[in-house]
């Protein structure tokens, strides 16, 4: 196949991107050949059309509603048709792949049409387009053309994989209110080397520009929608009072606690002498470097300085205590006047994990923090690699005017934690209303923001009550460092008009456009702490202003249909979210962990493949299993079978279930045995008791158990590996059924790479391929053939259940079933792993 051409044609007008990619394709074989058609979008961005042309006939996408695809997409599956086209792919992108089979000597079109609002971060606007062809292009190129009615300050362009040789091939204009950019290269430009195939194009290709700023606003009305852009230049900076609130739990241990030191010691360097701090750390513990904020001087610096030094990590995760205990020195600085009144009041907070001692229930959190700022600061959560609920932290930050932001666990993660510090290190105002007559506009987005951050930008859209409009007073207010900001502006429509005769590349209703996008963003946003009728509302909303202008948002789907030689196939081009993404599109999968539960089914993460393979263990009641062995750590983890009171002369296969526990650290001398009656701990000679009746939190010898009565327990056994034991109770007349035991690793990371066992041979990286999806036994569990470990096995598309957070009901995971007591992808065969006794 060869990509004839590929054009990305790019148009900014006030910010709002509308950007469409056309790649043309030729079969230049004499047989049928797969094209495939990938592109990587950013993650802020809504698909709005997509289409191919296939020898002149266009199969056009169609955008419904996600319920009505997804019948759709499972019934594609049942036919064996791989149909999910979206899939996050990265911090900042996602990926749409379309593949269809083309002809020999046809041609196909791809067209692919998406828009975004861009946001104006440290004074200027960027938008970056991935750019990765895979082959050299006859017919490459990129066109950017920006108009902004303000008039362009600055404009630059620059890509990742820019060359020497490249560099000259970026073309750069811009005056008054329109610029331009263009990238062409030619073949030859286009090669790693002199004679080379391969192509140099891979990687960010980043647009930055700013507009002039005469004034704070800027109004502009078009066709009865108004959008108002305000950013004041030139404030005096407020003062902040910002409490860091750090998660020191055994699982920060190693990188990730260094990674943390290194990004705190950067920021205090940062630090202005107006400001007031303080650091709070939390573990199974809670503590402070002070008792109240303390000001920035030079030598309270210092002290922080030898302070962070010397964090290190262990325990488990106390982080509403953590939270409670910033909020309170917060009260308490602002009711002693310890603080400015006119500053800013900030918490950023920093986990890799989940409550689970203290209060750990995390709607009871959400609450309890929420009453608690009542309002008052704002709390920013950021989420350290793939263990937190991500759902709970954003919930959370956005309940308290904030923000919840995902910290990646790679080398540059001190550089991430910096440079979202950098976003709100210059706050320039607080509590900024920007007001309009009442009877004048209906639907308008948010119009009040807790902090106004320098380089910033505050962005409000509107519509008219009455449609022909034509002008607008907004009375704007908020509180500086030195005085409160009050003013009224005014603009009519015809220095609208005017600005907009003098240019061609408009696209369409852009005002309109801008509006209905930030409107369903925004409430997107407020249906996540919305529940009951108010959520109902929110997404009945959201999904109306999708439908009707045609946006992919995690409320829509896109229906994109190929032609195929027996039938039309279809696929769905789904909007992944950060916190709950779509596993039946692969485009993400929840967080869960490599654990053993029910009789007994084993279920490995594979996180780098956003997905889990499962399999069953079918072995007779009294059989000791070996879960975990590591000889590094000295961790070991054995489970003994039990079955139902009395065997089911129906069943081929009896069930089994792990009713007993044995979790040892040679290295401590510790050994821990669960039941689903007792839990014992034994030191040495010395041995410890407690029932499930217990609520019990305790530390010894470089053991925490924290026993939930009748729920669960959690055990970390020093370096940071910790594991979750789940109680599973039946009902005690139950004529078969008899209580059991699942087991959930935390944290697996922290053990070695020796480490082995039916489980623990799963910690490091598992590499798989999944080929042909084709229809199984079960019409709605395709079966596929599944590459690993250079075995090739049928596998089946299927669910099992984890029960870590609701013992009674579980979350289904999906997951792809190995067959056969795993064999194929367990190291050995099953019988391998059965030793003689506990420990």
């Amino acid at each position: 196949m060869e990509i004839c051409s590929m054009k990305i044609d790019s148009k900014i007008t006030s910010r709002f991107a509308h950007n469409v990619i056309t790649s043309r394709a030729v079969n230049r074989g004499n047989v049928p050949k797969e094209v495939f058609f990938d592109v990587e979008l950013p993650k802020t961005a809504f698909i709005t059309n997509f289409s191919m042309t296939i020898d002149g006939v266009t199969y056009p996408g169609t955008i419904k509603e996600k319920e009505a695809a997804k019948k759709q997409y499972e019934k594609a599956v049942s036919r064996g048709q791989t149909a999910g086209l979206v899939k996050a792919s990265g911090r900042k992108t996602e990926k749409f792949t379309v593949s269809v089979n083309i002809k020999a000597a046809s041609t196909v079109t791809f067209e692919l049409t998406y828009e975004e609002l861009l946001k104006r971060q440290f004074g200027k606007y960027e938008m970056f387009i991935k750019v990765k062809p895979k082959q050299l292009v006859k017919d490459f190129e990129i066109e950017v053309d920006i108009f902004e009615p303000q008039g362009i300050a600055e404009l630059e362009a620059e890509g990742t994989f820019i060359t020497n040789e490249l560099q000259n091939t970026i073309k750069k204009t811009f005056s008054g209110k329109k610029g331009h950019i263009s990238f062409k290269p030619t073949l030859d430009q286009q090669r790693t080397c002199a004679n080379c195939s391969e192509s140099v194009l891979d990687g960010d290709f980043t647009v930055r520009y700013d507009v002039k700023r005469t004034t704070p606003d800027n109004l502009q009305i078009v066709n009865g929608y108004f959008v108002h852009f305000f950013a004041p230049t030139n404030l005096p900076k407020l003062s902040k009072n910002i409490i860091f609130v750090l998660d020191t739990s055994g699982s920060m241990s190693g990188r990730e606690i260094e990674q943390t030191k290194e990004a705190l010691l950067k920021i205090l360097d940062d630090i202005k002498e107006d400001d007031f701090f303080n650091i709070i750390l939390f573990d199974s513990e809670i503590s402070t470097w002070k008792e109240t904020l303390i000001k920035a001087t030079p030598e309270n610096l210092d002290e922080a300085r030898k302070f962070v030094q010397h964090i290190s990590a262990q325990g488990l995760t106390n982080l509403h205590g953590g939270l409670m205990r910033g909020i309170d020195i917060l009260n308490a600085a602002h009711e002693e006047n310890l603080v400015p009144k006119r500053s800013a009041s900030i918490i950023i907070m920093l986990t890799d994990g989940q409550p689970n001692v203290g209060l750990s229930n995390t709607h009871e959190i959400e609450n309890a923090v929420k009453k608690a700022i009542d309002g008052r600061y704002t709390l920013y959560n950021l989420g350290f690699g793939s263990g937190v609920d991500y759902g709970f932290l954003e919930r959370m930050a956005l309940e308290n005017k904030g923000l919840a932001r995902r910290i990646y666990p790679d080398s540059d993660a001190a550089l991430q934690l910096q440079g979202f510090y950098d976003e709100v290190s210059n706050p320039m105002l607080i509590d900024v209303e920007l007001n309009y007559p009442e009877n004048e506009i209906s639907d308008l987005t948010t119009n009040s923001f807790k902090h106004f951050y320098d380089g910033s930008e505050i962005v409000v859209a509107g519509r008219f009550v009455d449609s022909n409009q034509n002008y607008l007073s907004v009375d704007v207010r908020g509180e500086g460092a030195h005085n409160a900001l009050s003013y009224t502006t005014e603009q009519g429509a015809e220095q609208t008009a005017q600005a907009f005769q003098e240019q061609q590349y408009i696209f369409g209703e852009y005002i309109e456009r801008l509006w209905a996008y930030l409107t369903i963003e925004q409430l997107l946003e407020k249906r996540i702490t919305a529940t009951g009728e108010e959520k109902e509302n929110l997404t009945a909303q959201a999904l109306a202003l999708s439908l009707l202008y045609k946006f992919v948002t995690p409320l829509t789907s896109m229906v994109v249909t190929k032609p195929e030689e027996n039938d039309n196939e279809e696929g769905i081009a789904d909007k992944p979210t950060e916190a709950s993404p779509l596993y039946y599109t692969s485009a993400s999968a929840p967080t869960w962990y490599t654990s053993v539960d029910g009789d007994p089914h084993f279920i490995i993460s594979v996180p780098q493949k956003k997905d889990a393979l499962c399999f069953n263990i079918n072995e007779n009641p009294g059989i000791i299993l070996n879960l975990i062995n590591d000889s590094v750590t000295g961790i070991t983890v054995n489970g003994e079978l039990i079955g139902d009171k009395r065997a089911n002369s129906d069943a081929k296969i009896q069930n089994t279930y792990f009713g007993k526990l044995g979790i040892a650290n040679k290295h401590l001398g510790v050994k821990l045995t669960v039941t689903p009656e007792t839990i014992t701990i034994q030191n040495g000679d010395e041995k410890t008791g407690f029932t499930w009746l217990d609520s019990v939190t305790l530390q010894q010898a470089g053991l925490t158990l924290i026993i939930n009565r009748k729920k669960n327990l959690v055990l970390s056994m020093g370096g940071g590996a910790s594991f979750v034991v789940v109680l599973h109770q039946v009902w005690k007349k139950h004529p078969l059924h008899q209580d059991f035991l699942g087991l959930y690793t935390l944290k697996s990371d922290k053990l070695s790479e020796q480490t082995h066992g039916l489980l623990g041979q799963f910690f490091q990286p598992i590499d798989f391929t999944i080929l042909e999806i084709h229809p199984g036994s079960d019409p709605k569990k395709p079966d596929a053939t599944m590459v690993v470990k250079n075995n090739e096995l049928i596998v089946t598309r299927g669910w099992q259940k984890d029960y870590r957070r609701d013992p009674a009901h579980g979350v289904d995971i999906p997951c792809w079933f190995v067959h056969d007591n795993g064999a194929g992808l367990i190291d050995g065969v099953h019988t391998d792993y059965i030793v003689s006794s506990l420990f």
